[in-house]
């Protein structure tokens, strides 16, 4: 949630952001229901004011004087817990309105409404050519008998598979793969719950209501599936006040992923790159204010270092102003090379890592003291994909595969899942 000092104070600045980031939002909502908020408060504060003093004069009161400051007493009890009231749908309706202006935005991000002005920094790794016509993923994954999305459709609806096999195994060395890097890398390591809090949800800029909503509910229960572990080791802080000698804290957690994904998306989303559920290491990092853009940076470096070491070419893209979302301020994407995609291969997103500063910390509570007895500060947030089983099995799957058919397995993984190459059956 942006501070509401700076809605007020850089006014202008905020509304041509929102707009940039494509965003729906009543600034002049927000900066109406704060003067009510502030008017409500200086009534309520003079009611109850004037309600302790009377009361406390009562005892000393003649007879004739004491019906009289009762009665007000009485009236003033009524004023106080009407105006308590208001001020709790005002302050409701605040932080609704509030929730909905995007975080201010990084200088360097790249202006624009949609993904086609997102701005690609740099390239890794050499596309792979082929003496035979390339299959995309699910005709490899079906032929090698690794994906079942018949299964899928049969047992729970369109857009879940069943993997098998080796594709399990090769899933399973993926996770270990990433952890153990992020184990060197300083993280400390969580399996997550799937399930989250509404507010946990709403706390990391996540939607959990509405048409729009991308997060499955539990009907009955204040709890939704989460879209990523980011909502969980984003939410363990919640109402915290950190000492600054713990930040700052890096988290690695790995968990399955559950989204909506409503719409059509044609063929360059079929198979496994746009699905309802899929299993993901997360990264997520809390920093003081200052050392967050270095995180950032940080996070990046692993990223790539990550699908090197598998042998994946890819491209960093600083993501456009459009392109953004609610809660990040600058956002890089790793776009691996997927031969099968499109005509002739495309860039498919793999990747993604997020400084959101304190847009998250504010809605979540969470703050760090710099020295015992100073005022607490907001924390920054952090977060980046280490990596998506899915997408990643896509892009190994396309990109070692053979003229015979087979698929050979990435030299980083192979003493994690114990095969080198996965053969027709």
């Amino acid at each position: 949630m942006l501070d509401l000092d700076v809605i007020r104070t850089r006014t202008d600045d905020v509304r041509r952001n929102t707009e940039n980031r494509r965003m729906k939002a009543d600034i002049d909502k927000v900066l109406r229901l704060a003067d009510e908020r502030s008017a409500l408060i200086v009534e309520l504060d003079a009611a109850r004011s004037r309600r302790k003093d009377i009361s406390s004069r009562v005892p000393k009161a003649t007879e004739a004087e004491r019906p009289a400051m009762v009665q007000e007493v009485g009236g003033l009890k009524t004023k106080i817990a009407e105006l308590e009231g208001r001020q709790e749908a005002v302050e409701k309706d605040l932080r609704e309105e509030q929730s909905k202006i995007p975080n201010l935005t990084h200088p360097d991000s790249p202006v624009g409404p949609d993904e086609s002005h997102n701005q690609e920094l740099r390239r890794w790794g050499e596309p792979p050519t082929f003496d035979f016509k390339p299959l995309d993923h699910v005709a490899i994954g079906e032929a090698l008998g690794l994906v079942d999305f018949d299964a899928g459709t049969k047992v729970t609806g369109s857009n879940f598979y069943f993997l098998k096999n080796e594709a399990v195994l090769l899933e399973l060395a993926l996770a270990r793969f990433a952890l153990e890097t992020l184990q060197r890398e300083g993280f400390s390591l969580h399996e997550t719950p799937d399930l989250a809090k509404m507010k946990v949800l709403e706390g990391c800029g996540f939607n959990p209501r509405g048409e729009e909503s991308q997060i499955y509910r539990i009907d009955g229960f204040d709890l939704g599936l989460i879209a990523t572990a980011e909502i969980t080791l984003g939410g363990m802080l919640t109402d915290e006040i950190l000492p600054d000698e713990r930040l700052p804290i890096k988290a690695g957690g790995i968990s399955h992923c559950f989204r909506v994904e409503a719409g059509a998306y044609g063929r360059a989303g079929r198979g496994l790159y746009r699905v309802h559920q899929f299993t993901k290491v997360e990264m997520f990092a809390f920093t003081r204010p200052e050392d967050s853009d270095a995180m950032h940076l940080e996070l990046l470096r692993i990223e790539e270092g990550l699908y090197q070491r598998l042998g994946i070419p890819y491209r960093v893209v600083d993501i456009c102003t459009g392109d953004l979302g609610g809660p990040a301020y600058r956002k890089f994407d790793l776009e691996a090379w997927m031969p099968g995609r499109g005509d002739g291969g495309e860039w498919g997103e793999i990747t993604s890592t997020s400084n959101c500063t304190d847009y998250q910390a504010r809605r979540l509570g969470i703050r760090f003291r710099r020295r015992p007895g100073q005022k607490p500060e907001l924390v920054h947030t952090l977060n980046g994909t280490a990596i998506a089983m899915s997408r990643t099995l896509i892009a190994i799957l396309e990109n070692y595969q053979q003229a015979d058919g087979s698929v050979v397995v990435p030299e980083v993984l192979r003493p994690l899942c114990s095969f080198d190459r996965i053969g027709p059956r």
